[in-house]
């Protein structure tokens, strides 16, 4: 059989596939999309991920492979990995990790042997599933003890930091959160390291773009180790990256694999190196200049109308909301719904100190990666913020919403996005 080019050929082997594809790139382009961890790649990135990388099998890493062929694939992947210290200014880089969670399992498994104390934020405050979750291989392999924020401010309590890692003497100290809307100055925590001979990664999957683009601290001179997802601020395929320094480098290899993973993914590591690329091109900076000035004006416009802002606001691309001074009986799964049912694409999230479960929670997390790149600037976000307050104040108490105002929202909605369609011609 020869694969043809003509186009509409693999639409025709499979319509209702191809339909259901039609119809999430029609929700991407007329609703607003604020996951914090979503963004919408390029063209390019597209087009490498879906190219024929993905038919070659290549275990190993470049110019040691197990499988032969790989001599076009060893450019690629040796491209990535090129790409990827010279925008971070790393002296190592381990391209092959398939998601974030992959690439923090790997630095566990590479620097720690089970059992090992590991000191990370807390979950309920900012830290991520892979921070030391018990349902999670970090928490069921690693003794995790955590960090937090403090009551008042809600911001890293360094001193808590400091007293935790000199009672507990972890071998790793972890930085970096999933749902934390301030900078994250690597310095404490590496001095805190040094102090108790820890080492110290970070984890930057949520504002590698930012790092890239010049809007937030780097954490790369100061860290053994740092993490990243590729499709996050970074504006990549969906990836993972580890970064690190040379004494670091073959443990972590090893890590990733054998020890971790199989056959990389040499069609995504391809729109990764696309992605780092385009990360440093100067239009980058100002893309992340403006998904921050984006967020701070999100958080201003959502504050007029009633929400808490965490911590009093945002430094990043990030902000989280505490549901309670809105509507003291709006869940953050009640929100999330309504909000989906306007047209507004978010996530349910737990605050500090929150009184209910993960799975219902008090809070709202946001992000302005993914609208920023679809060309939307400050005036933008005050509509979107009174889009929301209209839409979970539609029901009353509870926040279920009323049909008739939702529609109406949603048309809205679907208003705005017409003047901010990301893929228009697809």
């Amino acid at each position: 059989m020869t694969w043809s080019r003509r186009e509409g050929d693999w639409r025709d082997e499979d319509p209702e596939l191809f339909a259901i594809i039609d119809r999430e790139l029609e929700r991407q382009n007329t609703t607003i999309q604020l996951i914090a961890s979503e963004n919408f790649t390029s063209p390019a990135v597209l087009a490498a991920t879906g190219s024929v990388l993905t038919n070659k099998y290549s275990e190993g890493y470049p110019g040691k492979r197990y499988y032969g062929g790989n001599y076009v694939i060893d450019e690629v992947e040796n491209l990535a990995r090129e790409r990827a210290k010279a925008l971070f200014g790393a002296e190592h880089a381990n391209v092959q990790p398939h998601a974030g969670a992959n690439a923090n399992l790997a630095v566990y498994l590479g620097l720690l042997e089970p059992g090992d104390t590991v000191l990370g934020m807390r979950l309920d405050q900012g830290g991520h599933l892979t921070h030391g979750s018990p349902v999670n291989a970090s928490g069921r392999l690693y003794r995790f003890v955590s960090y937090g924020v403090t009551d008042s401010d809600e911001r890293i309590d360094f001193d808590q930091v400091r007293d935790v890692a000199r009672r507990e003497r972890p071998k790793m100290i972890v930085a970096g959160a999933t749902a934390y809307p301030r900078l994250i100055d690597p310095e404490p925590f590496r001095a805190i390291a040094d102090e108790i001979g820890a080492l110290f990664v970070f984890d930057a999957a949520h504002i590698a773009g930012l790092v890239a683009g010049g809007v937030h601290p780097d954490p790369v001179p100061h860290s053994d180790v740092v993490t990243l997802t590729t499709h996050k601020t970074l504006r990549g395929p969906r990836g993972g990256c580890i970064l690190s320094t040379a004494g670091c480098a073959a443990a972590i290899d090893k890590a990733v694999f054998p020890g971790l993973q199989g056959g990389p993914l040499e069609h995504v590591i391809a729109a990764k190196a696309v992605a780092f690329r385009e990360a440093g091109q100067p239009s980058f900076r100002d893309y992340a200049a403006q998904i921050v000035s984006n967020a701070r004006a999100l958080a201003g416009a959502l504050a007029e109308e009633g929400f808490r802002l965490v911590s009093g606001g945002t430094d990043n691309h990030l902000i989280l909301i505490d549901l309670r001074t809105f509507d003291a009986e709006l869940t953050g799964k009640q929100a999330q719904e309504t909000l989906d049912r306007a047209g507004i694409t978010l996530n349910k999230n737990q605050i500090p100190n929150d009184p209910r479960s993960p799975f219902v929670c008090s809070g709202l997390r946001l992000g302005t990666a993914a609208v920023t790149t679809a060309g939307m600037k400050e005036q933008d976000m005050g509509a979107i913020a009174s889009l929301m307050g209209r839409a979970l104040g539609a029901g009353g108490g509870g926040g279920g919403g009323d049909a008739r105002d939702l529609t109406a929202i949603r048309e809205e909605v679907a208003v705005l996005c017409s003047k901010f369609t990301p893929y228009s011609d697809l």
